[in-house]
């Protein structure tokens, strides 16, 4: 069973208490304040299982560690699209992996919001380049780390960090060398702490469970061209962050994590 990772520090001790409280404050990479509405913590959160090969226990082992969070779970259940083009499910998060070509990303995460409230994700590992021998980094450790990030995207987190070093945290830009190098391939402490932050209240309403299929009309996932405009870069200069208003107060937001930064290709 899972230990349960919270912001409440047990104890009588007062520092104690206060350390927590500084921990909590300095938790600093919310997405924007988006989140899953629910009317009660910890929440569970279903992750539709689309993948093949290894990405299908590094799934579980994600699933597993995000779950550590106080305030929610995720469980993997069957997936409800095919991996190419996977197309999001209202209500959850469908996780895929497929070659989706020389697209010169590792792994997108999209997620369809209305006001601040996530309605349904999707996460899409690309096998283009982990299934080649020319890409440096094509190893377990980076595909956990890939998995790991695109996940704990649609959870309502952004990065720690993108200039290439390891906080060791899957919410960084690191680049694992090895099968044997495993920084940044989990969640660390303060993204347990955002976590707690960013589900601290309660909604009236809940977008969680939903299973109904959509995408807009057209719209190729795949492809920069269809996810809007650019709102944000990464330490490298590199596109790492996209809007796409989809009308009556829905957008489309899509994070990228590349194969290299842009200075290395």
């Amino acid at each position: 069973m899972n230990v349960k990772h919270s912001f409440v520090v047990a104890g009588t001790g007062i520092a104690l208490g206060l350390l927590a409280i500084v921990n909590v404050a300095g938790a600093t990479n919310s997405w924007n304040g988006y989140h899953w509405a629910r009317t009660a913590n910890p929440f569970t959160l279903k992750l539709g299982n689309n993948t093949s090969g290894t990405w299908t226990q590094l799934l579980s082992t994600v699933s597993s560690d995000w779950s550590q969070s106080a305030v929610l779970d995720t469980t993997v259940v069957a997936g409800g699209t095919n991996p190419k083009p996977c197309k999001a499910t209202t209500g959850r998060v469908e996780v895929c992996n497929s070659s989706y070509g020389n697209t010169g990303w590792l792994g997108v995460a999209q997620i369809w919001i209305s006001g601040k409230h996530i309605v349904k994700g999707a996460v899409k590992n690309n096998d283009y380049y982990f299934g080649s021998s020319s890409y440096a980094y094509n190893n377990e450790a980076e595909k956990r780390h890939v998995i790991c990030q695109e996940v704990g995207h649609t959870l309502g987190l952004d990065h720690q960090s993108t200039n290439g070093g390891s906080l060791d945290t899957c919410m960084d830009y690191y680049h694992n060398t090895s099968n044997s190098d495993l920084l940044s391939t989990t969640p660390n402490q303060h993204d347990y702490d955002e976590l707690a932050i960013i589900y601290s209240h309660l909604d009236s309403s809940t977008t969680v469970g939903a299973t109904s299929k959509s995408n807009p009309a057209g719209v190729n996932l795949d492809s920069p061209s269809e996810w809007g405009k650019l709102v944000r870069t990464d330490a490298h200069g590199q596109e790492s962050l996209f809007e796409r208003d989809l009308g009556n107060g829905e957008k489309l937001f899509t994070f990228v994590i590349w194969a290299e930064p842009r200075g290395n290709h």
